[in-house]
Formats: C-alpha cells, structure tokens, sequence
C-alpha cells in the first residue's frame, strides 16, 4: 500500500460519545450504534467501556458478526459455553467470530477500574453461520512501527509498511496511532471503504490543516477520498483509532446481540436461542464461572 494520499478524506459528521450504563453496572461511551448513528457499514458498534469490578457483563449471546475487543487499562476476562476462557490485558487484542451463535460472558480480570474498545464488525450473508472463532493476540505480538513522530499498532491491515497478522472475514483496517508533537500522518485508506477516526488522548486535527481542534471521546465520520491526514499541532501526544472497512451493502435486521438478514431470520435465531438449538445447545447447562460464583469476577 502506497503511502501518498492524494484526495485527503474530510470530516463529515462529528459526535461525541456520551457514558451510557451497559450490561450489569457498566459504564460505555457508545459513539456507533446509538440513534445518531445506528449503523456505519460494516461497523455495528463502537463501544469505550470502563468497567469495575463488580460490574462487567455476565452471560449473554451472540450471532452474525465479529466482537473486536482492545485492552486499554487493566484486564478482562472472557468464557463462553464452548469451553474457552482467557484474560486480556493492556495493549492486548480479542477478536471473536460469533457466527451461528455464542454465549459468554466478558467480566473484570483486576481491581479498579478497566477500560478499553469494543468494535462490532457486520458479517456477510455467506459467513453469519460459519463456527464460532477466536483471534487473541498479546499486546508484544502485535506490529508496531515508527516514523517521523508518528507510532501506529497494526491490529488489522496495514501502515507504514507494517502488516498485521490478524485475518478479517471483512475486510478491516485497525490501526492505532500516537503523534507525538508537531507530527503529520498520512495513511492510505482503499477508496471504496468506509472509514472513521475515535479520538481516545490529546488533541489534533483531522482531515485539513485548518479544521478545529479534536478532543477524545469524539468519533469522526471520514468522507470521500484516498486517505486520512492527521496533525498534532499541540503540546501533548494525540492518540486516536482510525478504523476503515469494506461496506457489505446488504440489509441489516438488528435484535440486541443478534444481527441478520431479515426478520424472518432473527426470528428463527430467537427460536434457537430460546430452544437450545441450531448453534446454541451448549447454553442450556452452561453457566460462566463469574455467575457460578461472583467472587471469582473480583
């Protein structure tokens, strides 16, 4: 991928992501997938959790698309019905395939407070039933590069001629950027993918030199163009996610954890998921540790 942006892309939309309660005492900044923007093709949420101990959230389902989840303060630590369990921890990296159907459950692995992002990505009508999956990559193993200022984490695609290992059934960049003072960043973004930048530290411009200042919390919907030009004319390091991906461009039927086609299927994913059927069997004796006995969570 060439690092020249010829057609910088501009800021469309600008939100702020305002704490909302999630799951059992969860606290989340939901900046997609609430009424100002219910879907941004493939992306379904964006979530900045903060999360302590006992709060978290306890067993629940999951079918037709991908939670991407980036650890960034203290741990967590995940079941589900078919046997898998793991801790994540700062600069580490979560990224499951529900498919036909999970339930699990994501609790706090540490004391105070632990916080990170949780991304949804859209799957297609050919991969909403394939077999539950796992990616889990520490934070050591995931690439870094540096150049001229600017320091990127390749969760997913590819900067400054850096490859992440990570395979996306859709395709998707993930990428995590410093600048340090005084930096300007030029990222390629393929043409035809929707694309936006979450501000998490600092304050920086975005799309033209002349644009206002960004500060965190803020989600940027990315316009038109060939890639993204980010500076960092403050004091402090800016830190933000620039996240792009191939839009499906198929319909979206949401129920809660559950996304489809249609009605019709969500209704039958209800039915078996109510049922202990069609991918959801093991839920019917299945209880997370953390449920089991809560004090296991702390």
């Amino acid at each position: 991928m060439s690092n020249v942006v010829e057609e910088p892309r501009l800021v469309v939309r600008k939100f702020l992501a305002r704490p909302q309660h999630e799951g059992v005492g969860a606290i989340v900044r939901r900046s997609i997938g609430r009424f100002e923007l219910k879907y941004f093709d493939p992306f379904l949420v964006l979530d900045e959790f903060s999360v302590s101990s006992p709060a978290g959230f306890p067993d629940h389902p999951h079918r037709g698309f991908e939670t991407v989840t980036y650890m960034l303060q203290g741990a967590m630590t995940h079941e589900d019905f078919e046997g898998h369990k793991g801790t994540i921890g700062v600069g580490d990296l979560q990224w499951m395939t529900a498919g036909r159907g999970i339930v699990h459950s994501e609790m706090p692995a540490s004391q105070g407070t632990q916080k990170g992002l949780q991304l949804w990505i859209n799957l297609s009508s050919k991969h909403k039933m394939i077999e539950p999956r796992y990616q889990e990559i520490s934070g050591k193993d995931i690439p870094e590069a540096t150049k001229d200022g600017v320091k990127v984490r390749v969760i997913a695609g590819e900067s400054l001629g850096t490859k992440s290992p990570v395979y996306t059934r859709t395709p998707t960049m993930y990428l995590d950027f410093t600048l340090n003072p005084g930096s300007h960043l030029h990222q390629p973004i393929p043409i035809s993918w929707n694309a936006f930048v979450y501000v998490l530290d600092g304050e920086g411009i975005f799309g033209n030199s002349k644009s206002s200042l960004v500060t965190p919390h803020h989600l940027l919907l990315l316009g038109s163009g060939d890639g993204l030009e980010a500076w960092n004319k403050s004091s402090k390091p800016l830190r933000f996610v620039l996240v792009g991906g191939e839009p499906l461009g198929e319909p979206v039927v949401q129920f809660g954890p559950f996304v489809m086609n249609s009605q019709q299927e969500i209704d039958r994913t209800i039915e078996d998921y109510e049922n202990y059927s069609n991918g959801f069997e093991k839920a019917r004796h299945w209880r997370s540790e953390a449920m089991i006995d809560p004090k296991l969570s702390n």
